[in-house]
């Protein structure tokens, strides 16, 4: 039987980076910003994360990846990241998406389920049947502007909580209806100033990051076997409740 893989899990974002191994229940951090370089980073990680035991590295990181490539500088943090060979610094096979997809991936319960980071800007990732589809639904037109232009910290500014809520509440509403959505997560930093979580929704959280960095390794496949023996009993006592209603009727 083959041993499974100990993940070195690392969230990179604009203000610190926080790690986690399999096997352990408490983050560490360090700080990042505008002056740190993959080389610092990989450094401050390594740093971190020398008692800890691990084969593999999973990265999240604030910016485009495609195939575990980055091909667009980050915003807040030094530059240098694109062309980085982080397998070569790291030691070990590495991993890396996009930090909004991994906190998606860990927030997957099965079917298709959308993930929106409200923070900044807007992240948007795709989850069908396991397989992890990267979008940018920011940058689609509304208006006179951009989806992201009325949902992300630009839109808050502007509109206000009222308005600004209206607006998520919207464009969940199409994306479910477009995309035909099971479900869809909103995470971020401004998902806690939603009044209400709109039908079909639920919310996000960090740590999740942390368990899209394990599953980054697994195969698509298993992905979706573990979604479906979450959404069995769920599925399940839907019909119960349908059942129930049935008779009263």
């Amino acid at each position: 039987m083959t041993k499974a893989k100990k993940v070195l899990a690392v969230d990179i974002g604009g203000t610190g980076v926080k790690i986690l191994v399999t096997g352990q229940t408490e983050p560490r951090r360090f700080l990042s910003g505008r002056q740190m370089t993959p080389e610092l980073m990989v450094s401050g990680v390594k740093k971190l994360a020398a008692d800890w035991k691990y084969d593999v590295v999973s990265i999240g990181y604030p910016g485009q990846v495609v195939e575990d490539r980055v091909v667009t500088e980050p915003r807040n943090l030094a530059h240098g990241w694109v062309g980085f060979d982080f397998a070569n610094a790291f030691g070990c096979p590495v991993k890396i998406i996009n930090d909004a997809s991994m906190q998606a991936l860990g927030s997957y319960k099965g079917g298709t389920m959308l993930f929106l980071g409200l923070g900044t800007g807007l992240g948007s990732t795709l989850i069908v049947r396991g397989h992890i589809v990267p979008m940018a639904l920011g940058a689609l037109t509304w208006g006179k502007g951009t989806i992201e232009d009325h949902v992300g910290l630009r839109g808050l500014q502007k509109h206000g909580k009222k308005k600004w809520r209206e607006c998520v509440e919207m464009i969940l509403e199409r994306f479910t209806s477009a995309l035909l959505l099971d479900e869809a997560v909103i995470g971020g930093g401004n998902a806690k100033k939603l009044k209400k979580i709109p039908p079909g929704c639920r919310l996000g959280d960090n740590a999740f990051a942390f368990l899209g960095g394990y599953r980054m390794w697994e195969p698509a496949s298993v992905r979706m076997a573990l979604g479906a023996a979450r959404r069995a009993p769920v599925a399940a006592s839907r019909k119960v409740a349908s059942r129930k209603v049935a008779t009263r009727k």
